[in-house]
């Protein structure tokens, strides 16, 4: 299957997704680190190593990356969605995390700029073929750099790319899509574009039956 990207689309879908969580930007909760999509469960930080620059790639709300600043790394947050961009640098821009819009990967192929790590959480590499984004993501990071992402794990069976349209089945086709692969096939895609020491695990959900959490994990020579 070969997915047809639309970038147009796919910014008005995360400019949508931006509207929706402008409240969760601007409240009061303090900048957060978490690989899963439960809260305080699972691994932190300690994953990324001990960096001093960062990179996320589709950043979201920016918590993490304030999370990371506020230790001490020079962090750079990149959104496809400009509305996103806005709102994160109004709500942590002053604590010196620096935000970026723009496609990943016109990004990384265009950015002279490299890091000690680059990480995705539920974010860009989701939704990037990855054949595509893994090299690029070797090119920008420092040797001995870490790369890691989280996302949900692959339906059995259901494997590579796959489209999802925003708001449902009526109104404007505004799609996107993502990717999902088998822990071993994610490691192989990522030995393949150069990394070493690729490691893909399952971190089960806090609770039996419900969804867990795929975690991956490489290191650039």
């Amino acid at each position: 299957m070969t997915a047809v990207h639309n970038i147009d689309h796919e910014r008005e879908v995360w400019n949508a997704y931006a509207e929706s969580t402008r409240d969760k930007v601007f409240d009061d909760a303090a900048p957060t680190f978490c690989w899963t999509q439960y809260a305080d469960h699972g691994p932190g930080p300690e994953v990324l190593g001990e960096p001093e620059t960062v990179l996320e790639i589709g950043c979201g709300t920016g918590r993490h990356l304030a999370f990371l600043t506020s230790r001490g790394i020079k962090a750079t947050g990149l959104d496809l969605s400009p509305v996103m961009v806005k709102n994160t640098t109004e709500r942590w821009g002053l604590l010196g995390v620096r935000f970026v819009c723009g496609d990943v990967l016109d990004h990384l192929t265009t950015s002279p700029e490299t890091y000690d790590a680059i990480y995705s959480i539920f974010g860009a590499v989701w939704f990037t073929d990855p054949a595509r984004l893994f090299p690029l993501v070797a090119a920008r990071l420092n040797p001995g750099g870490v790369f890691a992402f989280a996302q949900p794990p692959a339906i059995p069976g259901a494997y590579g790319p796959q489209g999802m349209y925003k708001g449902g089945f009526a109104g404007p086709a505004r799609y996107t899509y993502r990717y999902s692969y088998p822990p071993e096939v994610w490691e192989g895609m990522l030995r393949e574009a150069g990394f070493e020491h690729a490691r893909a695990r399952l971190v089960d959900a806090p609770k039996p039956g419900y969804i867990g959490t795929l975690l991956v994990r490489a290191v650039c020579p």
